[in-house]
Parts: C-alpha cells; sequence; structure tokens
C-alpha cells in the first residue's frame, strides 16, 4: 500500500494532493505555478520524496461524451512529459466534475479569491479520492496508452 499524487493541471496553477491506497483519504496539498516547467518538475519531485509517493495520477478532463477537448490534449500532454522527467509511475484518470465537487466543498467557507487559491487543490484531492476508490494504481492508464476519441 502506497501513496500517491495528485494533480490538477492548469495552464496557469497546478493543484497537488496527496493520498493512501490503504485508506483512501486524499489531501489538499499546494496550488502552484504552472510554469516555469522546470520548477514545477522540481516540486513535484520535492513531493513524491517527501511522501514517499508511487505515483503520480494527473487528473484528465474529458468531455461529458467522453472525448477528448484541448484541455485533455494539455493534461495529457503535461502527463507524457513528467513520464519521461520523473522516475515514477505517472497515470491518468479522468477528473470530470472534480473542479465542481471542488466548488461544492469550499461553498460559503472563503471569499471568492481564498477559495481561488485553495479550489485547484481541492479539486486534486477530488480526483484522487476517485483513483484511489477506483483501484486506480491497479487500472488507470499511463499516458502513453491513452487513445482519446476526439471531441468536435
Amino acid at each position: 500500500m502506497g501513496r500517491w499524487l495528485g494533480i490538477d493541471h492548469g495552464t496557469k496553477r497546478i493543484g497537488i494532493a496527496v493520498g493512501s491506497t490503504a485508506d483512501g483519504v486524499a489531501t489538499p496539498l499546494a496550488v502552484v505555478a504552472a510554469r516555469p516547467w522546470e520548477a514545477l518538475v522540481a516540486r513535484l519531485r520535492e513531493r513524491i520524496e517527501q511522501y514517499g509517493a508511487e505515483g503520480v495520477v494527473v487528473g484528465w478532463p474529458l468531455n461529458m461524451d467522453d472525448t477528448e477537448g484541448p484541455q485533455g490534449r494539455l493534461a495529457r500532454d503535461a502527463a507524457l512529459r513528467l513520464a519521461g522527467e520523473l522516475a515514477t509511475d505517472i497515470r491518468l484518470w479522468d477528473e470530470r466534475l472534480s473542479s465542481f465537487a471542488a466548488d461544492q466543498a469550499l461553498a460559503g467557507l472563503f471569499t471568492r479569491k481564498q477559495k481561488k487559491a485553495r479550489q485547484d487543490a481541492v479539486a486534486a484531492a477530488e480526483m484522487l479520492r476517485g483513483f484511489l476508490a477506483a483501484d486506480g494504481p491497479r487500472c488507470a492508464l499511463r499516458p502513453e496508452d491513452a487513445e482519446p476519441s476526439e471531441g468536435p
């Protein structure tokens, strides 16, 4: 049983969460800048080492009809790059509605600015919970194996 990092990929910000396969609990950790890429990779390496993570799962925002749109392509491309740069298992996991769930979890608790600062990490935790609950380490796709249908 191990730990996994979950990331909610964005073009400006990346939400990071950590979770355990032993109990399925996922906790938001941080929101970091998406650029520069080298700094992001260094931060992920630090978190992998800090938490003894056996892998990283990247949220894959598919469309409701299971096709991959522009954001899904960006997330899959980022996962492919991470697979080439991090010496750990990288997986993709459908993150549909994780941002909506994060919004619901934060509703009424913070100002708009405070909520925005936490939302990506909470979305990463929501996605990671789903990954852990579905035995994602055993069944989730590696980015090099992902071949989604194209959206309109």
